[in-house]
C-alpha cells in the first residue's frame, strides 16, 4: 500500500447526543478525508448523487448542530487524487440523495464503503451504532433533524446542481425552438411561438 493516510472525520451532534448518551448511543455524521479533501454522503429527495465534498474538519460547513469529534486514521491508500475522483464518481451512482435510509445506507455506511475500498478497513462500530438502534425504533429517522439528513454542504451542492440543470434545459429547448423555426415553411406570423410549443418534462442533472 502507499502512504497517502485515509482519515476518518466524525461530527457530534451535541443537541442529540445530550440525550441518547444516556442510552448507549451517539448520532454522529462521519466523512473519509484524502488528498486533503473530505467526501461524505447526506440524504435529499433527488435521483442525484449524494455524496459532496467539503473542507476537512470545518463542521460549520455541516450546520450549526454539528461539532467536530475526533479523527481516526483507518490505514493508507496507493489510490491517486484522480482514482479517488473516479471512485467517487461512480459511488455517487448508488449512493443516490433519494437513497439514504438510516439504517441501511446513511452517511457512517458510505464512509465504511469508501474506506474498505480505499485500504480495506472499516470504520468503527461506535460510529454508526445509531443505524443499529434504529432497527428497533422504526420511526426513529423521522425524529431527526433535517441537517443530520441533509447537511448545509449537500444542500449547497444539490442547489447548484439543479440550478444548472435548469440552465441546460433552457438551453436546449432554445435550441429546439430555433431549429423548428428554420425549418418551418410557414411565415413568422403564423409559427407557433416559444411559449406554445410542447415542452419536455423537467429533467435532472446529467451525472
Amino acid at each position: 500500500m502507499g502512504n497517502e493516510p485515509i482519515i476518518l472525520n466524525v461530527y457530534d451532534m451535541y443537541s442529540l447526543n445530550e440525550f441518547t448518551s444516556s442510552l448507549g448511543i451517539g448520532v454522529f455524521h462521519s466523512g473519509i478525508e484524502i488528498y486533503g479533501r473530505e467526501f461524505a454522503y447526506g440524504g435529499h429527495p433527488y435521483a442525484l448523487s449524494g455524496i459532496f465534498e467539503m473542507t476537512p474538519g470545518d463542521a460549520t460547513e455541516l450546520g450549526e448542530i454539528f461539532t467536530f469529534k475526533r479523527s481516526i486514521v483507518l490505514g493508507t491508500t496507493d489510490f491517486t487524487e484522480e482514482d479517488v475522483e473516479r471512485i467517487v464518481e461512480e459511488m455517487g451512482k448508488e449512493y443516490k440523495g433519494n437513497a439514504y435510509h438510516l439504517m441501511h445506507k446513511n452517511c457512517n455506511h458510505f464512509s465504511s464503503a469508501l474506506s474498505k475500498i480505499l485500504c480495506g478497513a472499516d470504520i468503527p462500530r461506535w460510529v454508526n451504532r445509531l443505524a443499529y438502534f434504529s432497527s428497533c425504533v422504526p420511526f426513529l429517522q423521522s425524529c431527526l433533524p433535517k441537517q443530520w439528513l441533509t447537511p448545509a454542504a449537500l444542500q449547497c451542492s444539490v442547489s447548484q446542481e439543479l440550478q444548472a440543470g435548469g440552465e441546460l434545459e433552457e438551453a436546449e429547448d432554445a435550441a429546439a425552438t430555433a431549429s423548428l423555426a428554420s425549418m418551418s415553411p410557414c411565415s413568422p406570423s403564423s409559427s407557433s411561438s416559444p411559449s406554445s410549443l410542447p415542452r419536455q418534462p423537467g429533467h435532472q442533472p446529467r451525472r
